[in-house]
């Protein structure tokens, strides 16, 4: 297959009352419509929405609804996250019919696992985040292992990160750049890189940096990261300039990818690309600067394991600075489906 997935931001819906969740409800409905889903086939994403969102109100004490169109490998999708600061709950219970986390309609969230292809949970003492992702049925579409979580400083309009993903054959491609500051002018020298990724999605790393580069002159400039995964091979080739956090993250192990110094489209000194073998199973996680570096998978026990749009919702909730834009990718790193 071959797929560029320019990034946007999700639309947030903050969730601390009740009257909240028919606007999630609409929102979420409206949004499969523009997919191309059926309208009947729209009603089960408006069903999960709801029952979301008033979870959120209900045993949450509030929190955010995101709602993104996504891609499939065979058609588009919508996904939708919850989160909250709430104290947790029991997800055994939680997924039985009948069970209400107070005066909703009891339906639980085995209604999500059985009106959505992809349903996965994170609960402890700091919160919860629940997603779902549906395709238009009847068709089952296969689902593209990453997630993005993603924020403007004080909700702006204009968001200074952006992000870009790229399939071509068994070569998966990620970018993810910070223009400098936030606002409008950041925005745009976000939007000249991903423009420039677009073009060349799956080229070797270093050299798309310097199309970066050329692309950029003019702007403010920013930081950049790109990876290029083989995934028939199992490698890994890196560049990045600037503050880019990225990591290889494993059970055993996390290992930094290591950027140069510099600001792309004003000054560096190259773009050089490293090499990394033995990364199928482990996870590529990248995030600007406006997520704290000091998390550790250690101290979520079983998070590793989660979907990765799962993870990327956690770590933004918990490690954001709000003092900057801040966008966090994670990407399942497996073999090319045969």
């Amino acid at each position: 297959m071959e797929l560029t997935l320019p990034g946007t931001l999700a639309i947030d819906i903050i969730i601390d009352e009740a009257t909240q969740v028919g606007q999630a409800r609409r929102m979420a409905q409206q949004l499969a419509s523009d997919a191309g889903f059926e309208a009947s086939d729209g009603g089960r994403v408006a069903l999960v929405a709801t029952e979301l969102a008033s979870n959120v109100v209900k045993h949450g004490k509030g929190g955010v609804i995101y709602l993104r169109e996504i891609p499939g490998r065979s058609a588009r999708g919508i996904e939708i996250i919850a989160v909250d600061r709430g104290p947790g709950f029991h997800l055994a219970a939680c997924l039985l019919d009948g069970f209400s986390t107070g005066g909703t309609q009891g339906i639980g969230l085995g209604a999500a696992v059985r009106q959505s292809q992809v349903m996965d949970v994170y609960s402890d003492e700091r919160g919860s985040v629940v997603l779902a992702r549906f395709y238009p049925r009847p068709r089952d579409d296969d689902d593209i292992r990453f997630g993005v979580s993603q924020t403007a400083l004080h909700g702006e309009r204009f968001c200074g990160d952006s992000w870009a993903l790229a399939i071509e054959g068994t070569a998966l491609s990620m970018m993810m750049v910070d223009g400098l500051g936030h606002g409008e002018a950041a925005s745009q020298a976000a939007e000249a890189a991903v423009n420039a990724f677009a073009a060349h999605p799956v080229a070797e790393p270093g050299a798309l940096m310097e199309e970066l580069h050329r692309a950029m002159t003019g702007t403010r400039g920013g930081a950049a990261a790109i990876a290029r995964v083989d995934t028939a091979q199992g490698s890994l080739r890196f560049a990045g300039i600037g503050n880019i956090s990225a990591s290889l993250v494993s059970l055993e192990s996390v290992r930094g990818l290591a950027s140069h110094p510099g600001i792309v489209g004003v000054q560096f000194r190259r773009a050089q690309a490293f090499d990394f073998s033995d990364i199928i199973g482990k996870l590529l996680i990248m995030h600007s600067d406006g997520l704290q570096s000091r998390w550790r998978m250690a101290d979520y026990p079983g998070l590793l394991h989660r979907h990765p749009a799962v993870i990327a919702a956690v770590l933004h909730r918990d490690f954001n600075r709000n003092r900057d834009d801040a966008t966090v990718m994670v990407v399942a790193l497996e073999r090319a489906h045969g």
